[in-house]
Parts: structure tokens; sequence; C-alpha cells
């Protein structure tokens, strides 16, 4: 792992803290495992709980979760650094689901929801919209923004399929390829991008403006586009149409900048956005009544 980045404890159940660290590379947290044994048992031992547990994973063959573990060094008690077992999310989880615990009880019950509704959305995919925007909304979003970031998703979708066609690998090329687009567009890669906003492990598009949405749209399509026409075959030749459909939209971004006299990409992220709506309706419900009286003196004026 690189640039793994030491964070401030989170509190998690009576105010227990669980150490953390941050690997900017990977976009990801990982978690000390005997800080969470201890949270959810409450042993005065979780270091041996943990080994034994250990034991007891390996002897039961999840040999993968087992040797996937890694160790880094965190801030002890009598304030000096020791290399402790940690966790990403995936791991964490997986964990859990092994501790006999009732405080362990409502993340085994959101796995085997999350678990019911993936085999739902598979054989009705509409579902997974219909979730998408339910949750959107309450996040706070407008519902003009919802169904523009959900047209993102289609198009994005059409771009992956493209790139599977063309024997692009999935994950690490196709990062690698969205970064290309990113750059031809943005003039920034992805990273780049998420640290202006300020983000970490929440998803790029979801702060997005509606103009840095149309842009991005605009830029995937493209690539879609001529990669159809093209027909590139594997990474090296996916990732030139990749450049040159991104660069159709940084044309654009350009030109509109030109015009405005305004940058197109904003450090604003979604907290901001919502923000700014709140404040709209906040000023607007500030402002005094527009009574029927003052409409007519209004005419008579005229």
């Amino acid at each position: 792992m690189s640039e793994i980045k030491d964070n401030n404890a989170i509190q998690l159940f009576e105010d227990k803290q669980i150490r953390t660290a941050w690997d900017a590379e990977r976009e990801e947290w990982y978690f000390s495992i005997v800080d969470v044994i201890s949270v959810l048992t409450g042993t005065e031992n979780p270091r041996r709980y943990w080994s034994d547990l250990k034991r007891k994973l390996k002897k039961e063959g999840a040999t993968e979760l087992y040797e996937k573990i890694v160790q880094l060094k965190m801030l002890s008690s009598d304030g000096k650094r020791y290399k402790t077992d940690v966790a990403d999310t995936e791991q964490l989880l997986r964990i859990i689901q092994s501790v006999p615990s009732p405080k362990a009880e409502p993340f085994k019950a959101w796995l085997a929801m999350v678990g019911r509704e993936r085999i739902e959305e598979t054989i009705d995919p509409e579902q997974a919209i219909d979730r998408a925007l339910e949750t959107y909304l309450k996040k706070g979003y407008s519902e003009e923004w919802v169904h523009q970031r959900l047209l993102a998703i289609r198009i994005r979708n059409e771009l992956t399929d493209e790139w599977k066609k063309r024997g692009v690998e999935k994950g690490k090329e196709y990062a690698i390829l969205t970064d290309e687009i990113t750059r031809a567009w943005a003039g920034m890669s992805t990273g780049q991008y998420k640290r202006l906003k300020g983000l970490k492990k929440e998803n790029l598009r979801d702060n997005m403006s509606n103009l840095e949405l149309v842009l991005t749209m605009l830029a995937e399509a493209s690539t879609t586009d001529i990669s159809k026409a093209e027909q590139p075959q594997g990474f090296s030749e996916s990732q030139k149409v990749a450049r040159r459909g991104g660069k159709v939209a940084g044309v654009a971004r350009q030109a509109l900048e030109a015009e405005t006299g305004k940058p197109v990409i904003t450090s604003q992220n979604a907290a901001d956005f919502r923000q700014l709506v709140t404040d709209i309706v906040e000023d607007a419900a500030a402002l005094p009544e527009h009574t029927p009286d003052m409409a007519d003196d209004g005419k008579k004026d005229e």
C-alpha cells in the first residue's frame, strides 16, 4: 500500500474509538480489527479474541480473507506506534459476520438486506434505478439533478460495455481510461479532481454541478461513439480513443469558459450544492409578502 495517512479516530458504539488509516491511492479506509472486536464483544482482551478468531477462520477455509489481512503501525494508548492487523471495509464486514455479538446484528441485517436487493435488481434492473432515485432524493439532491445523474450512469454503462467489447479489462484498465477522458476534458486526473473537491471515498460524480455532469456525459458519449466507429482493439488503442473523446468535451468547456468568463470546474461538492439550495429557499422565505393591494398600486402607477 502507498500514501497511507493517519486520520482522527472515529467513534462507534458507546463512544469507543476505532483507529483508522486512509490509503489515498486505493481510496480505501483501513480499520484496526482489535478495536472493532473490542467494541462488538466488550472483551477485555480483544487481541486474544482476534487471535482465536483468526485460527477459526483459517480452519473453516476462509483462507482468502486470512491472507489479505495486512498490518499497519498505529498509535497505541502508551503513545507509541505498533503494528496491528487492519481490514478494509469488505474484509471488516466479513469478520463482523463471524462475531457472535448482539452489536453485530445490525451489520448482519444490513448485509442480508443488501444481498437480497442485489438479487432482486439482477432479476429486475428497474428496481436498481428506483432505489437509486429514492436514495439521491433522500440525500437532498434536486429531482432535476437526480434524473441527470441517472442519465450519466446509463451513458457510463454504455461506455464500459463498449470497452468490454474492445477487450479492455475491468478494474485497473477502466480506471486508466477514465483518467484519460477526465484529463482531456477537465485538465486534471480523477484523483486531482477529487482532491480539488475535498473528497476521499465519496463518488466524484455525486459531487459535480449540473454543468460538470453534462460535460462528463459528453466526454463519455463521444468516446463511445468514436470507439464504435474506429473499433479499436485492446487497451492501448482504446486509450487513444479515450483521449479523443475527452477532448471533444474539453473543447466545449473552453468555449463556454471563454463566453462566460467563469470556470466550469468547481471545488464545490454535494454539501455545498445542497447548502446553496437551502440558502435560496431561506432567503425567499424571508422576503416580505407581495400583497394584492401592493399589486393594485403598481398597476395604478403604470
